[in-house]
């Protein structure tokens, strides 16, 4: 080789060693940063094949936020047209707002919510709520509850991958499966969307999943949703619902294609939601009705105006409806009923009042190592 052909080259390879010095690490599957459902990142797997046998042509022809829709809210909707509080124990409710009209009632001791129809200042300049017909509550006696503005995906094709959403609050992921947190990658937050790449057991047998770019997560911080096949008892052609008590997630179905998905707070342990498959009769569904149960012991509850009800399990009164007073979806959380943001229960509502059948509504607790055989 000629000498002076030698210091171009090596220009030649020390730009080629500065380039992949400062490149960004090369994984199975890579991602963009994207907009849509909360999902931070479009990701497409090689053109080799993934585990779902789903080419890179086939993904980047739908993107993730055409494939999982949030929706707008319909013109008549009840959420953000309702204030809820939760009633302090023993408060009294007075016929008009001030402390010397007539006393009404006592609440009593238990987890009690009410619908507030409106406040205001009396002369005193005391604020009173109305919460019934000639039936106030001082402002030192309710707490205005913030109502869960989360809502689940409508799917507009059947998912190729399980996907679902994190759970906990500001976790970071890691590069590998059993690794420690990684502060330099994004931090995830709770009801962000992701889906699943891949799916290995670590060293304590807890499944870790890659969610894309070479960011692993702990399945305790994921509520994850997988199509399932269709009970044998429903038709080719039913509407039919699916509720996870392993994940705590729902999905509803049409036939054997899966159209929305969702997070949900069942029973807990001491009230479990029953398994079984069950359907939802015509007068079983309610617009809002109040609830109430456990009188008289420590779990007594009172919650007026729940929308959107339906109720399944009839020998135990569990329903699947919307729920205001807590924002712990993803984990059990209830008396026994399938606790549903109100938008999610709205939706399924309406959706099932089209439907050609009685909802089914099948409850089942699945088991998490299915990813791995995927």
């Amino acid at each position: 080789m000629p000498m002076k052909r030698l210091p171009r080259l090596l220009v030649i390879l020390g730009a080629m060693m500065v380039a992949l010095a400062i490149s960004p690490r090369v994984f199975a599957v890579n991602c963009e940063e994207t907009s849509g459902v909360k999902e931070r990142y479009a990701c497409v797997e090689k053109d080799d094949a993934g585990k779902n046998d789903v080419s890179k042509t086939d993904i980047d022809e739908t993107p993730v936020s055409e494939r999982f829709v949030t929706l707008d809210l319909p013109e008549d909707t009840l959420f953000g047209r309702r204030w809820y509080g939760r009633l302090a124990d023993n408060a009294n409710v007075y016929a008009s707002p001030s402390r010397s009209a007539p006393i009404v009632r006592n609440v009593g001791d238990g987890y009690l919510f009410a619908t507030v129809n409106s406040w205001a200042d009396n002369e005193a300049g005391e604020t009173w709520y109305k919460i019934n017909y000639n039936e106030y509550v001082a402002a030192e006696d309710i707490s205005l509850v913030d109502v869960s503005e989360f809502q689940g995906v409508k799917l507009t094709e059947q998912p190729i991958r399980p996907f679902g959403w994190v759970v906990v609050r500001d976790v970071y992921p890691s590069t590998e499966p059993d690794g420690e947190p990684d502060e330099s990658l994004e931090q995830l937050q709770r009801y962000d969307f992701i889906e699943i790449y891949e799916t290995v057991q670590g060293e304590e047998d807890w499944l870790w999943y890659d969610i894309g770019d070479g960011r692993w997560v702990k399945q305790t911080n994921l509520s994850i949703v997988d199509v399932d096949p269709r009970p044998e008892d429903i038709g080719e052609d039913e509407f039919w619902t699916e509720v996870d008590l392993y994940e705590q997630t729902f999905a509803a179905y049409e036939g054997d294609r899966m159209v929305y998905a969702t997070l949900i707070s069942s029973g807990l342990n001491r009230w479990p939601t029953r398994e079984g498959l069950f359907q939802v009769e015509e007068e079983n569904r309610f617009l809002e009705y109040k609830m109430s149960g456990a009188e008289g012991r420590p779990d007594y509850y009172f919650l007026e105006d729940i929308p959107y009800i339906m109720y399944f399990d009839m020998f135990n009164g569990i329903a699947l409806h919307g729920t205001y007073w807590h924002d712990r979806f993803g984990y059990k959380h209830s008396h026994g009923c399938v606790n549903m943001t109100i938008k999610d229960a709205e939706w399924t509502f309406k959706w099932s009042a089209e439907a050609p059948n009685d909802l089914w509504v099948w409850v089942h607790t699945s088991d998490p190592i299915k990813h791995l055989e995927q």
